[in-house]
């Protein structure tokens, strides 16, 4: 049997009932928010508490992994000039416990990392984190914001062809050329330091629904 197909979404401006009809209409019955900050200025009812409330009331459960798998740190190694990088988060050994607990989690549920953008490559959601499960053989389907579904794959040819990378290179590897097209979308999407766009980091402490993988 393979490995389970791990979905991404993002949260947008949907209405709580279009989002869970969205989860439901593929069959997810997990939801791993990968968020740094679970909370929205603008779309309160994807803060973190109602969140948990209205998925609970559905049959899906929700765990929060935003203080692991986050597009954030607290630690101020992992900024350069003031942005995050990625390859700094990707690399400690915070991010891959986070990693190894959606993995887990992917066995008992049908699992979606949850962000807030709604466009998957413009969201660490697919530049760092569901890039870095498909670099380990794990299956990785975007849910877009009209229901339909993009695989990894599929995404990945996108950012090359906004970046004009999609011919082939007689010098480098496609895999060069893809860590070439992901690097240069980081440097225009990844959180900045100051920017009063993104909000606030969150102490990331567990929830009453959220013990899924806390025995694994």
């Amino acid at each position: 049997m393979g490995q389970p197909v791990i979905y991404t979404i993002g949260h947008s401006t949907h209405s709580i009932e279009n989002f869970i009809k969205l989860l439901k209409s593929r069959g997810i019955t997990a939801i791993a928010d990968v968020r740094s900050a679970p909370y929205s200025r603008f779309q309160p009812q994807f803060n973190r508490e109602l969140l948990t409330k209205s998925l609970k009331d559905s049959g899906i459960e929700y765990v929060f992994v935003g203080d692991s798998i986050g597009g954030r740190s607290s630690n101020e190694d992992d900024y350069e000039n003031g942005r995050v990088v990625y390859s700094r988060l990707k690399n400690s050994d915070n991010f891959e416990n986070g990693l190894q607990r959606v993995v887990a989690g992917s066995e008992k549920y049908k699992l979606a990392l949850m962000c807030s953008e709604k466009e998957p490559i413009e969201c660490h959601r697919t530049l760092l984190v569901g890039h870095t499960l498909f670099e380990r053989g794990i299956p990785v389907t975007h849910i877009l914001g009209d229901g339909t579904l993009e695989n990894h794959d599929d995404a990945i040819q996108r950012l090359l062809k906004i970046f004009k990378l999609d011919e082939p290179d007689l010098f480098r590897t496609n895999e060069e050329v893809i860590s070439e097209a992901l690097l240069r979308q980081e440097q225009k999407v990844a959180f900045t330091l100051g920017d009063p766009v993104k909000g606030r980091l969150d102490t990331g402490q567990l929830g009453e629904s959220e013990e899924w993988t806390e025995s694994i």
